[in-house]
């Protein structure tokens, strides 16, 4: 007889098991084992939402084996993951294992290391009622919000579509700054930019017109510019201000899930289900040469930046070894959460804060290498000393025009000797200046005027999509790499290499649940609805109550929308195609059906013609000249190919491109990656270049 110990996974399941040795019995039940059928609503309206759980299809036999085992053991340890769901899926286990309501096996690993298992096991508890309710309330709401929403969506505009409570309100937010991008006026303003060369010097320095006489100046059109270009000409420049400072930078907070995805996205170029993938397995553990199976990584999905007592001792003592102690600060640092941050587990940070990423590099992948070192790295220097910079702003002034100049050197690098966190916008370059003083004359060896526009808003990104979901409070960490998942698959939103950009789909979606369902797509209404499943995790409010409280309105809302769109269909531009019916003579158009899209006659049931839905790429085949045309393998990659298939046999995992190599003449590809490249595929040529790609830096409206 031995102990049983149910996780959530098999890699979660064979770390600890080492931990815990041959007394325990340590299973895996691969996630949830009981949820809400999906053939149905599953959620009984009429007794107070009471949802109807099934075993879910195909995890019978698992469930009779974890039965069995269960039967066989003296005791019982629900250990799924520290958070919402995890507690929901203990509580499945304890109601299908036959457990006490009140049974106090249920433990919990913030690391999966020898010294967090130990822990966790040493401190066992009953299931938190109030985190299963809360994430009862959750799944219910977004049950009624998806299975009554979107069967109304997909009769007002295509078959197949899907709302839900967070989704569309994140779709709402990239259709609103398209519509900013759309309506958005550029403003003319102009810059007189100089080089100077102090008396005495060889060094040059740049400088921008500042002010005049009379205050801050703004160039507006182009004869401003040249007046003030004028007024220059032959101008003796001195400097008039002189001020020099010290500054100092003080690290970023060590990540949590919305930090990490950002964070991985600027500087791996990873997305968000990317990134939590990566993390999941760190967190569980890695097969590490000498160590075995090795939990890397705290739990991953947090929103608090506390860190413990024993991490910070343990990275303190790397950093005062490896770097001395003036790399440490006067005391440890201590980051304060956000005012509605859970605070349930610890910031992301390495679970053994000493194992260094390149010490253990052999035996991680590629991506868990890299998002290893960020945290790691993002860790460490968070309980490193201030970076000190010297500054220096100089003023130099002439004929009454102000010019300002700003530099800095780097006096200690700080922690910025192992990491410096990204930013989403350009940060404006500055070099040292070079010996400056009062007084001092200077030479002009340049002044050019510089036309410039005012530039809209940039397109979301994921990075800065999350962040904005966070700032608003909606939805949480575990939900942000769905949701983006969910809004790319369903083609409501489209890549342009890094930018999120809406469809016409999405757009008709979003303007539906404007005018009909404005609540459901309104940030401050969703933002209030997670605060209150917060409240239901805190034992505030009562779950039922919430949803009775929602559906009141929402059901109201629904009834209207039906009734006065009786009839109406909402036509996509991206649903016209210039096919027309060989039977009857109409235009015939894009549809979806159960598995995908097909072309088909509008004039149904009249006419039942359809067609095969191609994917043209506007490409003709090197081969015979035909259609070069998208197509998918049955795990859904995609791949390229011919549409006179199987007369002719051209197929490609690159994407052909409508240019012709300049060497050999044949025709190109696109290579893709983090730095898309175009490339001949003839062997003899080898020709290849950079592909142009849309800019996205991530710039800010600019004053004028």
């Amino acid at each position: 007889m031995s102990d049983l110990v149910i996780v959530e996974s098999p890699a979660k399941a064979k770390t600890i098991k080492k931990y815990l040795g041959s007394n325990y019995e340590v299973v895996a039940s691969m996630g949830h084992v009981r949820d809400l059928p999906k053939a149905r609503l599953s959620v009984d309206i009429k007794n107070d939402f009471a949802p109807k759980y099934d075993i879910i299809k195909g995890k019978e036999k698992l469930v009779k084996e974890l039965k069995g085992l269960a039967e066989q053991s003296d005791s019982v340890y629900l250990a799924t993951d520290p958070d919402r769901e995890g507690e929901a899926i203990s509580w499945h286990l304890a109601y299908i294992l036959g457990l006490p309501e009140n049974y106090c096996q249920r433990v919990e690993f913030n690391e999966i290391t020898k010294t967090g298992v130990q822990n966790g096991m040493a401190h066992p508890r009953a299931i938190n009622g109030d985190l299963v309710n809360a994430q009862q309330a959750r799944r219910v709401l977004d049950r009624l919000v998806g299975y009554k929403l979107s069967p109304f969506i997909s009769q007002k505009i295509r078959r197949g579509l899907s709302a839900g409570r967070v989704q569309s309100v994140a779709l709402r937010i990239i259709v609103d700054r398209e519509n900013e991008i759309r309506k958005f006026k550029p403003e003319e303003y102009w810059t007189i930019d100089a080089k100077f060369i102090p008396k005495g010097s060889r060094k040059t320095f740049a400088a921008s017109l500042y002010a005049d006489k009379n205050g801050k100046l703004k160039i507006t059109n182009q004869e401003q510019a040249e007046k003030i270009e004028a007024d220059l000409q032959g101008a003796e420049y001195v400097v008039s201000k002189l001020k020099n400072g010290t500054r100092k930078k003080s690290p970023a907070p060590p990540f949590i899930t919305s930090t990490l995805q950002q964070e991985a996205s600027r500087k791996l170029g990873f997305q968000s289900r990317r990134t939590m993938r990566v993390a999941q397995e760190l967190y569980e553990g890695v097969e590490i040469e000498g160590m075995g199976a090795t939990g890397l990584i705290t739990y991953m999905r947090t929103d608090s930046l506390r860190v413990s007592n024993v991490a910070i001792e343990e990275v303190t003592g790397y950093i005062q070894e490896t770097y001395g102690d003036k790399y440490l600060p006067p005391k440890p640092r201590v980051f304060k959460s956000r005012s509605n941050a859970q605070d349930g587990h610890e910031a992301i940070r390495p679970s053994m804060p000493t194992l260094t990423p390149d010490s253990i590099k052999s035996s991680l992948s590629s991506d868990q290498y890299k998002l290893y070192k960020l945290i790691w790295s993002r860790f460490t220097a968070s309980q490193m000393a201030d970076c000190v910079q010297k500054t220096t702003q100089a003023e130099i002034e002439a004929n009454g025009y102000i010019f300002k100049a700003s530099g800095y050197y780097v006096d200690f690098p700080g922690f910025t000797a192992l990491y410096v966190e990204g930013k989403d916008e350009a940060e404006e370059k500055t070099s040292q200046l070079p010996p400056l003083e009062m007084n001092l004359p200077v030479k002009c060896k340049e002044l050019k005027k510089n036309q410039h526009f005012t530039q809209p808003p940039a397109r979301y990104t994921e990075a800065s999509l999350i962040k904005i979901l966070e700032e608003y409070g909606i939805g949480r960490p575990s939900t942000y790499a769905a949701t983006i998942t969910t809004l790319t698959g369903r083609e409501y939103v489209k890549r342009e290499a890094k930018s999120l950009v809406p469809t016409e789909l999405g757009e008709v979606i979003t303007q539906l649940m404007k005018e009909r369902f404005p609540d459901i797509v309104n940030v401050k209404f969703t933002a209030k609805m997670e605060t209150d499943l917060d409240k239901v995790e805190h034992g505030d409010v009562e779950w039922v109550q919430l949803l009775h409280d929602f559906y009141g309105d929402f059901e109201k809302t629904l009834k209207e929308a039906k009734a006065e769109m009786e009839g109406v269909k909402l036509k996509l531009k991206e649903d016209e195609t210039d096919i027309i019916c060989d039977k009857c003579g109409r235009q015939m158009v894009v549809k979806m059906g159960r598995y995908g899209k097909f072309i088909a006659c509008p004039g149904y049931p009249d006419c039942k013609n359809i067609l095969k839905y191609v994917e043209k790429t506007g490409v003709s085949c090197p081969k015979c000249g035909g259609d070069v045309i998208v197509k998918h393998t049955k795990s859904k990659r995609v791949f390229y190919g011919c549409s006179n298939y199987p007369n002719c046999d051209f197929v490609s995992w690159n994407e052909p491109v409508n240019e012709r190599c300049p060497q050999c003449g044949r025709i190109l590809y696109k290579k893709k990656g983090k730095k898309p490249a175009l490339f001949c595929a003839n062997a003899d040529c080898g020709y290849s270049r950079a592909a142009k790609t849309e800019e996205n830096t991530e710039e800010k409206t600019e004053e004028k």
